[in-house]
């Protein structure tokens, strides 16, 4: 009789750890849903907003980039601030009233290196606009993103592609050759077939390329950097924005230049001021979801996710300041679709290694 009742009460106890683990399960993935769902919205949604003033602030001024650049470095590092400082308490038990910075989770010279590479490719992306270089045609070029992220995952991480992998990064290639001699007409970006406006397109093309391989470089120095110490996305956001703002010290003319061009009457003044505003908030978005992205994910799982958002951008940007033609359109379908042919080749190839080990 009492190992029945042993036998019920152990049946009883095993369903209820079962039924206790399944619901943990279904909690944790829960919440990993959400967090993703979370990084998702700022990725797109911010980074699809910031797009759409950063193209109406060029439009007010082709040549605003170091001051912009400037503006959203000190935005994010102002209101990333307060969140890595403290008040020591001396012997006495008695706090400070100077604050110091919180102890770092890695290194500054990780980070010193980042900040190089960061401000040097906001800067050229940025400074490109000036040169006759539409923002549709950036969009689409800046996407080659993945295939940068691809050949550096081979040459620094040693990872290795099927063959799929490599047609869709070269059909990205290709699409984005073609939407770089597309040279979009606008009233702000025509080129006029000049030799001196052709080598000032020239030249603007040249800063993507720059832009590019450095946006590739920070990727992969931010995944080594979040494996080796963990997933500190907000100290990576805060010290890179942080440390870079002593650069700007040698781009004071360009900065004030940029700054004074938003002032005209009374009306455009605060329109402008208010592009900013939305710019300098949706950038601090986009930079935040990009971070907690790579801290979860590799750097051509981010680009992938990236080149998706320059897909959104690029539709909204065509359907709002217009200058579309055949060959941007052939540039940009064949851009996003080896884009989601990689995705798929690169599920397909995790799936075939499971299957391996």
């Amino acid at each position: 009789m009492n190992s029945r009742k042993v036998t019920k009460s152990a049946t009883r106890d095993g369903r209820r750890r079962k039924v206790t683990k399944q619901a943990h399960k279904f909690s944790d993935a829960a919440s990993v849903l959400i967090d993703y769902s979370s990084i998702l919205s700022m990725v797109l949604g911010g980074c699809c907003a910031n797009v759409w003033t950063y193209e109406q602030l060029l439009m007010m001024n082709p040549a605003i980039g170091s001051a912009l650049t400037f503006s959203q470095m000190i935005f994010i590092t102002t209101q990333s601030l307060p969140s890595f400082l403290y008040f020591p308490r001396n012997q006495d038990n008695r706090r400070s009233i100077l604050p110091r910075l919180k102890p770092r989770q890695v290194p500054l010279s990780q980070w010193a290196l980042q900040v190089i590479v960061l401000t040097t490719g906001s800067l050229l992306n940025n400074w490109a606009f000036a040169f006759n270089v539409p923002l549709a045609v950036m969009i689409v070029f800046r996407s080659a993103g993945l295939a940068i992220s691809m050949l550096l995952g081979f040459v620094v991480l040693k990872r290795r592609y099927t063959l799929l992998q490599v047609i869709s990064v070269v059909l990205v290639s290709v699409g984005v050759v073609l939407a770089t001699l597309s040279k979009s007409p606008g009233s702000h970006s025509k080129i006029e077939g000049s030799s001196a406006d052709v080598k000032r397109y020239s030249i603007g093309i040249g800063m993507l390329v720059v832009s590019l391989l450095l946006t590739g470089i920070l990727g992969i120095l931010q995944e080594k950097t979040y494996k080796k110490y963990g997933p500190c996305w907000k100290e990576g956001v805060f010290y890179t924005h942080f440390l870079s703002l002593p650069i700007f010290l040698f781009l004071i003319p360009d900065v004030k230049q940029g700054l004074a061009s938003l002032s005209g009457d009374e009306k455009s003044t605060f329109v402008a001021w208010l592009m900013l505003g939305g710019n300098l908030i949706t950038q601090l978005v986009c930079v935040s979801g990009v971070n907690r992205l790579t801290s979860r994910v590799s750097s051509v799982s981010t680009n992938l996710v990236l080149t998706t958002r320059k897909a959104m951008s690029l539709c909204i940007s065509v359907l709002w300041f217009g200058g579309w033609n055949s060959r941007l359109a052939a540039g940009a379908c064949m851009v996003f679709s080896g884009s989601l042919l990689f995705s798929v080749s690169n599920h397909a190839k995790k799936e075939s290694d499971k299957k391996d080990q």
